[in-house]
């Protein structure tokens, strides 16, 4: 199989992450980067091995080198950046949240299935071999059958512009919120009955700490959390009627225990040694384009357009309205 050329969009915490993952896999090399800063670009370039450093984001995308690209900017801009790649026929790999608003996602969406170029939502929980174990467990029973489920993310981020600013697309549920979201998808599915919520937002006014409690068909109940004031526990706890399942970390699993209806530990799994937790879905955009295709299984464009609904659903009740909607 060829090397992946790799390139980065954004040059900021995330995009370092990437980096250091690109540099332990196999099979892709760290070839471009881009900021609107050139100085940016050069530096990071030299930090950490890629062979090419822009100044903007356009030249890395008319770079025909280029086999991927990934976007790791802050959510506001992910429209604009993800067409523009698709326009000139690049392979994207977007980060969560996929887009500020359901109706960037669908349009974005659409025009990928249009070019037949391939994008996907960067959400790595949903492309995790431990993610996938979870479900099984699930479908199992071994639990019995699952009612309710509960879940939170939180950590002290009040002070990050990205996340206060309305005009960044900020607020805890496109960063964190996210998450708890996508669990509850991954293990009850799409039939949500109804949804009560609440949230405290911050003096800019967008969204600081959430509180969602989805119901779901067949009794089940969801009942989520996220915050950028709090440090919470990252619990996602499955509760069914012969038992639970505990994940550590529902951002990036690290462990999951089987409990019975005693209290006993019935049985436990640990996540498979990781480079960061990224590389599963950079492994999975290239799945994609090896095979033609222009979604991933793992997180399909019908998911990621549910998820912004979603979001966009909770902001409307909450009256957190961003500046360019």
């Amino acid at each position: 199989m060829k090397t992946y050329k790799i390139g980065i969009i954004g040059a900021g915490h995330i995009a370092r992450k990437m980096a250091h993952t690109l540099a332990n896999m196999e099979g892709v090399e760290r070839y471009a980067i881009a900021s609107r800063d050139i100085a940016k670009s050069e530096n990071f370039a030299k930090e950490w091995g890629f062979s090419h450093a822009y100044g903007s984001y356009e030249e890395l995308a008319d770079d025909p080198t280029v086999d991927l690209i990934y976007i790791a900017t802050p959510h506001a801009m992910h429209y604009e950046q993800a067409r523009m790649c698709i326009l000139k026929g690049k392979p994207v790999l977007c980060e969560k949240a996929f887009t500020a608003n359901a109706r960037q996602a669908e349009e974005l969406l659409k025009l990928a299935q249009e070019k037949r170029v391939f994008i996907a939502e960067a959400i790595w929980t949903r492309y995790m071999p431990l993610s996938r174990k979870i479900t099984e467990l699930v479908q199992s029973e071994i639990i019995g059958k699952p009612f309710l489920l509960t879940a939170n993310l939180g950590y002290v981020i009040r002070d990050k512009e990205r996340l206060i600013k309305p005009e960044l697309a900020g607020g805890a549920l496109l960063d964190v919120g996210v998450y708890p979201l996508n669990f509850a998808a991954m293990i009850f599915g799409t039939e949500v009955k109804s949804t009560s919520t609440t949230c405290i937002k911050t003096e800019s006014g967008v969204d600081a700490q959430d509180s969602i409690t989805q119901f779901y068909s067949a009794d089940r109940m969801a009942i989520l959390s996220c915050s950028m004031y709090a440090q919470t526990d990252r619990l996602g706890i499955i509760s069914g009627d012969r038992g639970c399942i505990i994940v550590e970390n529902i951002n990036n699993p690290q462990s999951v225990k089987v409990i019975d209806n005693n209290y006993r530990l019935i049985a436990e799994y640990q996540a498979p040694k990781q480079i960061t937790g990224f590389e599963y879905e950079i492994s999975a955009a290239i799945e994609a384009i090896e095979n033609g295709w222009v979604e991933s299984p793992y997180m399909p464009h019908a998911e990621t357009i549910r998820i912004m609904k979603q979001m966009d659903a909770l902001r409307e009740e909450w009256g957190v309205k961003y500046p360019f909607e």
